[in-house]
């Protein structure tokens, strides 16, 4: 069963909230993060990509860290973050178009990740995994949060949003695009109580997004523990709570740069013999994934193509007897198409492809076809979550990038210290 503990966050002063969140540190490259630094002294980048003020350095030279932990200081110390006096529970709330995403902030066990009680589908890589690593033992703090999902009886999440419903944040933050991210504190002792005795109930948690967060806080805490300076809350990291039928999943699209010496003809015949292949006559390019043609009832892959300025569908039967990772559309397309056909077999580590989330709109995909930079696009359905959680229920790994979850949420809305 799931063990949640409240903490004394460390967060925004009301005065900095508009200015100190910022994206993750994994979806903005070191460049970006430069330009946002000089538009912005105040941003949080400044502890998370520390790396682009130091230009000149390797990224993984201890100065890089150090930059980092003299950052947080610095922040703490000008009074740009500040810190709660007594444990409670965060509810992050983000608001955008017409959809409201309610999650709980709470630290979680490391030891439940080691028992597999906290369950990943998906591989680290050490690189990153050792850069992360090495960023929270520096700061001392876990600066930005897991993505978990929980599967809800019915009554948690409604719990969580009536809480957040009856208050007001107590601070907000409105990004470049207008989502709006607000942060409310649960401090009441009978509350936070209730909250615990809830998720006790759970089962297990299932990592959506920040596997190498997770990883890495675990990896803080055997060295710590090796070191005989292990805190109780080097045993945690922090967290948001999300129910599993209170998010959304989209597809994660594939952009390859070239067919492999065929033209497009000739790869189009080659497809042919492993899949049905269906010419689209229109296509509603203002949304972000291709409806199938028909309802299939997860009977059939369904994989949609663009390609010399033209759109089709690529179909063919699910094996009953497959397992939960071969039934995936991702899978398919890896081994018969990427793999077979193109020569990837490592698409973490092949130039030739490049991964788009799924919230991306298919206009852009098309753009980066048409302009040339690459020669093909494949456009994934998405996953369920009950169809994620069947893969860590089996302790079995995706292929990489198959799922891009939302909400995303912000780095610096709430912090949690380790000393």
């Amino acid at each position: 069963m799931v063990t949640i503990y409240p903490f004394a966050g460390l967060h925004p002063s009301d005065a900095a909230f508009p200015v100190v969140p910022s994206v993750p540190y994994d979806v903005i490259s070191t460049d970006e993060a430069a330009l946002e630094i000089a538009k912005n002294d105040k941003t949080f980048l400044r502890v998370i990509r520390s790396d682009a003020e130091l230009l000149d350095i390797d990224s993984h030279d201890d100065r890089i860290y150090e930059r980092a932990r003299e950052m947080f200081a610095k922040m703490k110390q000008d009074g740009l973050l500040v810190s709660d006096d007594h444990p409670a529970f965060y509810i992050y709330r983000i608001v955008f178009g017409g959809d409201i995403f309610t999650g709980l902030v709470s630290c979680v066990s490391v030891a439940e990740y080691e028992d597999g009680t906290i369950k990943r589908h998906e591989l680290t890589r050490y690189d990153k995994e050792e850069d992360r690593t090495r960023h929270i033992n520096a700061v001392s703090a876990h600066t930005g949060q897991v993505f978990l999902l929980y599967k809800d009886p019915g009554t948690v999440h409604a719990c969580i949003s009536a809480l957040a419903d009856a208050m007001q944040p107590f601070g907000e933050y409105r990004s470049a695009g207008g989502n709006l991210h607000q942060i409310y504190r649960v401090a009441d002792l009978a509350e936070i109580a209730k909250l615990e005795t809830m998720f006790a109930g759970i089962p297990s948690l299932y990592i959506a997004d920040g596997h190498h967060r997770a990883k890495s806080s675990v990896n803080v805490c055997e060295r710590r523990k090796a070191g005989g300076s292990c805190t109780p809350n080097a045993e945690r990291f922090m967290s948001v709570l999300f129910a599993h039928d209170k998010v959304k999943i989209y597809g994660y699209h594939r952009l390859v740069r070239d067919l492999a010496g065929m033209h497009a003809d000739q790869f189009l015949g080659a497809l042919s013999l492993r899949f049905t292949v269906t010419p689209i006559k229109r296509v509603d390019i203002s949304k972000n994934v291709v409806p199938p043609a028909a309802a299939v009832d997860g009977l059939v892959h369904i994989i949609h193509l663009y390609l010399g300025g033209r759109w089709y569908e690529l179909t063919c039967p699910v094996d009953p007897y497959a397992d939960a990772i071969t039934r995936l559309d991702v899978s398919v397309l890896q081994e018969s198409v990427l793999d077979d056909m193109l020569g990837i077999a490592d698409p973490r580590g092949d130039p030739r492809v490049s991964f788009v989330g799924g919230s991306v709109p298919l206009a852009d995909v098309m753009k980066a076809v048409d302009s040339g930079e690459y020669s093909v696009a494949f456009i994934m359905q998405p996953m369920t979550a009950l169809g994620v959680i069947d893969v860590a229920d089996n302790a079995m790994i995706m292929p990489p990038k198959s799922t891009w979850f939302e909400p995303k949420l912000l780095s610096g809305m709430v912090v949690h210290e380790i000393k």
